[in-house]
């Protein structure tokens, strides 16, 4: 009997996703990562849930109608970590109508059932605060919703929920061989010892390295239809006062994004380009950073160029080969694909897909592998991620729980608390009745007591999987900070934290 009915490889938002929904079927599963979980592409994203609305142009209504379903599925689920966005869009003399555009976000307001968030509005640029910040005086344009989320903290709560569902999760472990019979036989190294476990089926999520994955691990001989892809993005000190983000149009008929981050920072992104290599050297190439600058210059008033990036990163989609010539015509729907020999364990080979359809993607995947294992019905619709059981609107209401709780924390560290933790902030705030004992301020308002709780319940091992993973400190934190959380993580495992 094998000790596993699933064993995932990959620990992104699919594999993790899969894991999730598979434990809380019933089923006994390990997911494996030879990294950090969402250490490749799924903390490499643009932070948005969304129904992508450039994919209306290219045809594809399914996509983006299943997509703008889950972004309010996501955004109940995950309240803490997903919150509505409003985005200006405004028409660019020479590009896409501005009718061409208010029928495409006529048909995205009602394409996918849309009920929690506001509908498309037009705005006059000229005269609305949100016109001051661009260049070109621009008399209307648009305003439409969306979601932004952290996205490595949803892959990391997935994890979280499965382990808590009964899953093994191995993080910093590598699968470096199999053995294919009626059952799948992996062979494990974890820091340089070597481990065997056995599982029904195995599930190949290891997004951009899939190829590799498939051909050094696996042994396949058939060619993988998988194409990379570059997206990158770069980080400067704010552009602009306000909450809403902004989407423009570019000469090459892409969108980029400019999104308020992190408080004092925008997010500027993404890219599109064809990659080959090996995708855990990915970053942006001094040509994508010129790009996205250019691309911003061309809006807003406050011009920048590649001295004013403060962090930049790129991640690399795995994305199905359906034959399209140019990087941004490739599909962004995921395609599963299962191979089950007569007498031998099953492989289901999970490609593409986008973080805001990772639930439906994983509940895709448990039906085609219904027929191979005893798994209960589908659960997740309805479901919260740890941290997340309160209203989808209820946000403000916790952080001002949470600060009559606990006087002596400032609004600003409560809400970063409360938008990583939900509810789970009890649990990282403990006994604590001053600031004092949640242990040192380890640089900005990170404390003992959170990087303790990371290592603890969520996997945590070096100061970037705290910085950059768990939350995105690492904006704020100065190279002698980092170092002294460096040797609070060291001192901590040695005490067995």
């Amino acid at each position: 009997m094998a000790d596993f009915d699933l064993a995932v490889v990959g620990g992104g938002i699919n594999g993790t996703g899969i894991a999730r929904d598979a434990a809380g079927r019933g089923l006994r599963v390990l997911l494996v990562e030879q990294n950090d979980l969402a250490s490749g592409t799924s903390s490499a994203s643009t932070k948005l849930i969304h129904g992508g609305l450039r994919y209306l142009e290219q045809g594809r209504l399914r996509l983006v109608r299943e997509a703008l379903i889950e972004r309010e599925v996501m955004l109940r689920m995950a309240p803490h970590l997903i919150s509505p966005m409003r985005f200006v869009l405004p028409p660019e003399p020479g590009m896409r109508p501005a009718w061409m555009l208010r029928l495409g976000l006529f048909i995205y307001d009602h394409l996918g059932g849309r009920k929690i968030l506001p509908a498309t509005r037009t705005i006059a640029l000229a005269e609305d605060p949100l016109g001051a910040p661009l260049k070109h005086p621009y008399e209307h344009g648009f305003e439409y919703s969306d979601c932004v989320a952290d996205d490595a903290r949803l892959v990391v709560l997935n994890a979280v929920d499965a382990a808590e569902r009964g899953a093994a999760i191995r993080t910093r472990t590598r699968c470096i061989g199999v053995e294919r019979r009626d059952i799948w036989r992996l062979v494990l190294e974890v820091r340089g010892r070597r481990d065997i476990a056995t599982a029904r089926v195995l599930v190949n999520a290891t997004g951009p390295w899939l190829k590799l994955f498939a051909a050094d691990v696996l042994r396949e001989s058939a060619s993988v239809p998988a194409r990379l892809d570059k997206g990158s993005h770069i980080v400067v000190r704010r552009l602009f006062q306000h909450d809403r983000g902004y989407i423009f149009q570019t000469s090459d008929r892409r969108f980029v994004f400019a999104l308020p981050f992190e408080g004092d920072f925008t997010l500027i992104g993404t890219t599109d380009q064809v990659f080959t290599g090996d995708p855990a050297g990915s970053k942006p190439g001094a040509d994508e950073i010129a790009y996205l600058c250019k691309a911003a210059n061309q809006y807003f008033r406050k011009a920048i160029g590649p001295a004013d990036v403060v962090w930049s990163f790129a991640g690399v989609r795995s994305l199905y080969d359906d034959g399209s010539k140019r990087a941004q015509d490739v599909t962004r729907d995921y395609v599963l694909t299962l191979d089950e020999p007569s007498g031998e364990a099953p492989l289901l080979t999970v490609y593409g897909g986008k973080i805001t359809t990772y639930r439906r993607l994983a509940e895709h995947a448990l039906e085609r592998l219904a027929h191979l294992v005893d798994a209960g019905p589908p659960w997740t619709k309805d479901s919260r991620l740890p941290g997340g059981e309160f209203p989808h609107d209820g946000l403000a209401a916790l952080v001002t729980t949470t600060r009559r709780a606990r006087p002596f924390l400032g609004e600003a560290h409560a809400r970063r608390l409360v938008r990583a933790y939900g509810i789970r902030v009890e649990r990282v705030l403990g006994p604590a009745r001053c600031l004092d004992d949640l242990g040192p301020c380890l640089g900005a308002d990170l404390t003992g007591a959170e990087v303790r709780y990371l290592m603890e319940r969520e996997w945590a091992q070096t100061e970037d999987d705290v910085l950059w993973r768990r939350s995105k400190l690492g904006l704020r934190f100065s190279s002698e900070e980092r170092e002294r959380l460096a040797r609070f993580m060291a001192g901590a495992v040695g005490r067995g934290a």
